[in-house]
């Protein structure tokens, strides 16, 4: 009876620890979900979940383009003609518009063979209203993580040229105005601003205030960089930009895919997109397109969001190869144009 006592205490004092064992575990279990849990929801909010902050009234009173039939690359095969709702006579090919406001021609180049081969898109514009360059955003809401195609917001808008814009949402700082309303008031960075008069220019968001900006008539700011040319001249070698530290950012000094938009004279603009990453275009470097934006004749040029946003749409159609494969990537916003009203 002793004997069977002792035997039984000691499984007693052994299943102590065992449970007190079982116990840690759990509690060590149930923390790490909790911490990872909290990690993978803050890294949703933060990139995934859909934030609107503001609705922007649909008002798409702008022309609606008439569509192009595509031809063969740097061939105006189809041309047409077309009245707008706004009363713009117009004629369109696969590759320029022209109406009395406003005209459109755009010129894909190829240098470099192999490995080195570059492809990019040059966007001629001129305008005879500085309202022909607007600015618009995906489903027509201002927020973050809220993204469309370049084709879908343009087609939305009636755009009858566009390309993407600043990604403003992938970020919550720099100083946000579109079509002459500030959205975000945070100054970070160097900037480009759109006027009335047709002017663009560079700046630093520190260096001039949201409210002043609006006195001198801007219309749009577009907050990512770095800017490429000032006052006619190349403004670095680009050998440390920085642009923000979000999660999953790729380093922006390589050759890449790029989106770019630049002034030659008021109301004169030049667009530029390019290929990258794929096995006919290895994209370009920053010092690159900056020289590409200055032998353009741009006085004042910026570097938009490039690598797989980098997109140019004209007359409903991807003029580009986003991403390689004829596949574009969800942006926040574009860049587009329209006949005045």
């Amino acid at each position: 009876m002793i004997k069977l006592f002792e035997k039984n205490n000691r499984k007693d004092q052994h299943s102590i620890p065992v449970s007190r064992k079982k116990r840690r575990w759990l509690t060590f279990t149930l923390v790490a979900v909790i911490v990872i849990g909290s990690i993978l929801y803050s890294l949703a909010d933060r990139y995934l979940i859909r934030h609107v902050q503001v609705v922007v009234a649909d008002d798409n009173t702008v022309a609606t383009p008439a569509t192009a039939n595509a031809g063969s690359e740097g061939t105006a095969s189809t041309t047409s003609t077309t009245t707008s709702a706004t009363g713009a006579h117009a004629t369109s090919d696969d590759w320029s518009y022209s109406s009395d406001d406003l005209k459109i021609q755009i010129q894909k180049v190829q240098t470099g063979s192999g490995s080195d081969q570059i492809t990019y898109y040059v966007a001629d514009v001129q305008a005879k209203d500085a309202s022909s360059l607007r600015s618009a955003l995906a489903d027509n809401s201002f927020g973050t993580n809220i993204t469309e195609d370049t084709s879908e917001i343009a087609e939305a808008n009636n755009a009858i040229f566009a390309i993407n814009g600043d990604y403003y949402g992938f970020r919550d700082d720099g100083v946000i105005i579109r079509n002459g309303v500030l959205y975000r008031d945070s100054p970070t960075r160097d900037a480009l601003a759109l006027f009335n008069d047709g002017t663009i220019k560079t700046y630093n968001e520190n260096d001039i205030s949201s409210a002043e900006l609006l006195a001198e008539g801007v219309t749009n700011t577009l907050s990512f960089g770095p800017i490429l040319v000032q006052n006619g001249e190349i403004t670095s070698d680009f050998s440390r930009v920085k642009i923000d530290n979000n999660f999953g950012n790729r380093s922006i000094q390589d050759a890449n895919p790029r989106t770019a938009i630049g002034m030659i004279a008021p109301n004169h603009y030049v667009f530029v997109v390019v290929d990258g990453r794929q096995d006919d275009s290895r994209g370009m470097t920053l010092a690159e397109l900056a020289q590409t934006m200055k032998d353009l004749g741009a006085t004042e040029a910026y570097n938009l969001d490039g690598g797989g946003s980098s997109t140019m749409y004209f007359m409903g159609r991807v003029v580009n190869n986003p991403l390689g494969r004829n596949q574009e990537r969800g942006v926040s916003d574009i860049l587009y144009l329209t006949e005045a009203q």
